[in-house]
Order: C-alpha cells, then sequence, then structure tokens
C-alpha cells in the first residue's frame, strides 16, 4: 500500500512509501547529518537511493547537485513521486539502474561527495532472506557487495573526494581494510549504540580518497534513553537547521 509520510521535520517534506517494502529508517537520517559537506561540494551521488530520503535531507544542507541511483524499479517510481511532491526534481536527479552501471551516466572522478546505506548482510546458503524480493535486495548483498560498492565509489570519486558510509558494527574492520585496498583513507568514525550499555550495533564511517591519514572517532551516538525514547542527540536530526 503506498503511502505519503512526513519526513520528520525537514521543512515540510514528505515522502511516498509502499508499506510492503523497506520504508526508510533512521538509518537514512543519520548518514545525511553525519558526511562532510562544504562550500565546494558541487556534485553529489547516492548509492542505492531507496525511495530517495538521503538526497531530500541532503537538499536542505547543500547547494550541490545531488543524484541518486536505484534498481528497483518499483522503489525508484516512489523516488521520483517523492521528488514530485516535495518540488525536487531541479535539484535532485534519480536513475533506474544497477549502480555497476553508472559508466553509461557519469566518467570516473565525477563526484566530490558519494554516500551510500547498503545492504548490511552477506547473502549465503543459510541466509535468512524475505519472500518479498525488495526487502531482500534491500537487506543482503543479492545484486551488490560491500567489494564492489567500496571499489565503484572509487572509481567516481574525484581526488580527495569523501565517501561516507553506515553500516553493521560487526563489518567495521572488513569495511576499513576494503576502504584502504581502495585508496579511501579512513577520516572519521562513530558507533551508534541502541541505548546506554548497550553493544554497537552501526556504526558511520567516512574515508577520503587519496587523503592523508589521521583518523578521529566522534562521541558516540545513543538512540534511546531508559524509557525507550529517542535522545534528545537522535531528535536534533530529525528537523533541518535552521
Amino acid at each position: 500500500m503506498i503511502v505519503i509520510n512526513d519526513l520528520l521535520d525537514y521543512n515540510g517534506f514528505k515522502i511516498v512509501q509502499n508499506n510492503q517494502y523497506f520504508n526508510f529508517s533512521l538509518d537514512s537520517v543519520l548518514l545525511p547529518n553525519f558526511v562532510t559537506l562544504t562550500k565546494k561540494t558541487k556534485k553529489i551521488l547516492d548509492l542505492g537511493t531507496g525511495n530517495a530520503p538521503i538526497p531530500i535531507i541532503l537538499s536542505t544542507k547543500t547547494k550541490a547537485e545531488i543524484f541518486g541511483i536505484e534498481i528497483q524499479k518499483e522503489i525508484y517510481e516512489l523516488a521520483i513521486e517523492s521528488l514530485k511532491i516535495n518540488n525536487l526534481e531541479n535539484r535532485i536527479t534519480i536513475i533506474n539502474d544497477n549502480m555497476k552501471n553508472l559508466d553509461k551516466y557519469f566518467q570516473p572522478n565525477s563526484f566530490d561527495v558519494i554516500v551510500s546505506n547498503p545492504p548490511y548482510f552477506k547473502l549465503t546458503e543459510n541466509s535468512n532472506t524475505n519472500e518479498i524480493i525488495q526487502k531482500t535486495i534491500a537487506r543482503h548483498e543479492k545484486e551488490i557487495t560491500l567489494k564492489e560498492l567500496v571499489e565503484i565509489a572509487k572509481k567516481y570519486l574525484n581526488n580527495n573526494g569523501t565517501f561516507a558510509l553506515i553500516h553493521r558494527t560487526e563489518r567495521l574492520i572488513e569495511i576499513i581494510e576494503l576502504f584502504r585496498l581502495n585508496n579511501i583513507e579512513p577520516k572519521k568514525i562513530q558507533l551508534i549504540y541502541p541505548k546506554t550499555n548497550s553493544e554497537s550495533n552501526m556504526v558511520l564511517i567516512e574515508g577520503r580518497k587519496n587523503g592523508n591519514s589521521g583518523l578521529k572517532f566522534l562521541s558516540p551516538l545513543i538512540v534511546h534513553d531508559s524509557n525507550g525514547n529517542y535522545t534528545e542527540e537522535v531528535k536534533k536530526q530529525f528537523k533541518a537547521k535552521e
């Protein structure tokens, strides 16, 4: 069932979703608030954009040209409707294709910033996949692996361009290794915890193509307080900065 929801408190923006598929989550809010944007940021790409929550939030933070690519036609169509309802068709461009085919649309070294909220889980014989294929593609590395994703980011980033990713903490070492194999130097990391005194389950990481060494860890981000409500730090990310 297709529904239109508020995109939190982002300037009254709406987002078009289908309740049968994966709806946008906190991950898609944290990533655009984490990535480093500057006045020199002119062109941004979101790999696996879904119904476009990340590009829409990014549009409140930068005047850069924003692109997203989404492999699933049904999800792509939701993204297009989200752009229309928010009058963002001139700010954001969404492409319906496999990100492995980006060479049909862009030259290498085209983007100042690339972001991604990719599938988190490897696809194995024992994977607990969903009977709804859209959910399987969103959760498992059926169409793109983490290795391929980082290689694509390297190819299309400008020199000193920024790549930011949100992923499972359990795969952090693998992510760092892949970053460095592709000359993307990790620059900042933020661990995300469901609540105080819990283990980290998610991580935000940003690297710079051909960047100098020097990594900083940001303060941990706690998602829920003792009552199960979002913490004030998380709530601050639910609205555009004034």
